[in-house]
């Protein structure tokens, strides 16, 4: 193990999971460095819809402190960030390019951007608007963290300019994701925040089948989905299935439905917290496709692709029950091997080692810049 590190993350949100997937990630992040040894201090912008949904006001792991506006931010938390050995702002900060802008200018260590949204940022990149990343900004960090791999990181050295882009995917939780034994209440489920670019692949794998298939359960669970929406009446709906009662609506599906937002699925290399976790507990997974998913995963061994509502009717239909619980053996075993979140933890320390040793040797060829001490 590296030398314990002092830490500093400004991220979304670490207290609230309600419509992000961000505080299920910094979780297992956070949990993982503390029982490694490391500092931290997570800092969170304290946001009305956050603040009326926090599932976990006081995370265990560190020290978790919220701030109000970047006044605050920079009054209270200039001379921790400026003593870190590490300073990370994640992907979707609230005013997000004055707080890059500040952590820059005031960190003393390592700075690095976690992007737990790589391809929607870099499209927003190229259109000149995103909200919380500067392109300018990118080669000033030491590291970008991506949740998408694969040709991605090379896109974001030589087009971008960042000086070091590495892999740092989502994980799950062990201590709270395994089999356990309840009735299986549906043949198909689906966890997820809506998207409007995600919804035509949800009709496509999950709605049509439920029509075609009168005698099947299927469920869709996750906020922010209009009301207008026809759902067939063997659809469940729930708005909100809180990260504590994650392991019991997955052990209660036959099967589980991975989707992928559009501009994540092109790219590809970009899995989702929700593939781990399911596997996790040994339910099998039915994914669309995209470029990547077999580095991760083996499919028909370890999780089952379809195009289209054909597909999945035949796995629900047709697949024996034995294999079945094989391929969520298989896929269980590979997590807990591949990406637990101490493996992630281990990843972020070889990359914090190899940005210092070559800091110490010369400036990064990816033209960065020197460091601005001043506060933004």
């Amino acid at each position: 193990m590296s030398a314990p590190l002092d830490i500093v993350v400004l991220g979304l949100s670490i207290t609230s999971s309600w419509g992000n997937g961000h505080a299920t990630t910094y979780r297992c992040l956070a949990r993982a460095l503390v029982e490694r040894g490391h500092e931290l201090l997570f800092l969170e912008r304290d946001a009305p819809w956050y603040r009326a949904n926090r599932d976990l006001p006081r995370p265990p792991w560190g020290r978790t402190e919220l701030y109000r506006s970047l006044d605050e931010l920079r009054d209270r938390f200039a001379a921790a960030v400026r003593n870190a050995d590490l300073v990370v702002v994640g992907s979707y900060v609230p005013e997000g390019r004055a707080v890059v802008r500040w952590a820059l200018g005031n960190a003393g260590g390592l700075t690095a951007f976690y992007d737990i949204d790589t391809p929607v940022t870099l499209a927003a990149l190229e259109a000149g608007d995103c909200a919380y990343l500067e392109a300018g900004a990118i080669p000033r960090f030491d590291l970008y963290l991506s949740f998408t791999g694969g040709p991605t990181l090379g896109e974001l050295e030589r087009r971008w300019g960042a000086r070091r882009a590495r892999a740092l995917y989502c994980s799950f939780d062990p201590k709270v994701y395994f089999p356990e034994s309840v009735d299986k209440r549906w043949d198909l489920g689906y966890l997820g925040t809506y998207s409007a670019d995600r919804q035509p692949g949800l009709d496509r794998l999950l709605t049509s089948p439920a029509r075609r298939w009168g005698e099947g359960r299927f469920v869709v669970a996750g906020p922010q989905y209009p009301e207008a929406l026809d759902w067939p009446p063997n659809v469940e709906r729930h708005d909100h299935v809180a990260p504590a009662a994650h392991r019991r609506f997955y052990n209660a599906q036959r099967f589980t439905l991975n989707l992928t937002r559009a501009a994540m699925r092109r790219v590809g290399w970009s899995p989702s917290v929700r593939l781990f976790e399911a596997a996790a507990c040994a339910t099998p997974i039915i994914s669309d496709r995209w470029p990547g998913l077999d580095e991760l995963f083996e499919p028909e061994r370890e999780i089952l692709l379809a195009a289209d509502g054909g597909d999945v009717l035949g796995t629900l239909r047709e697949l024996p029950e034995p294999e079945r619980l094989a391929i969520g053996r298989r896929a269980r075993r590979r997590v807990l091997l591949e990406h637990r979140p101490e493996r992630r933890v281990e990843a972020l320390e070889g990359y914090v080692r190899a940005a210092r040793r070559r800091s110490r040797v010369a400036p990064s060829a990816a033209g960065a810049q020197p460091r601005s001490r001043e506060l933004a």
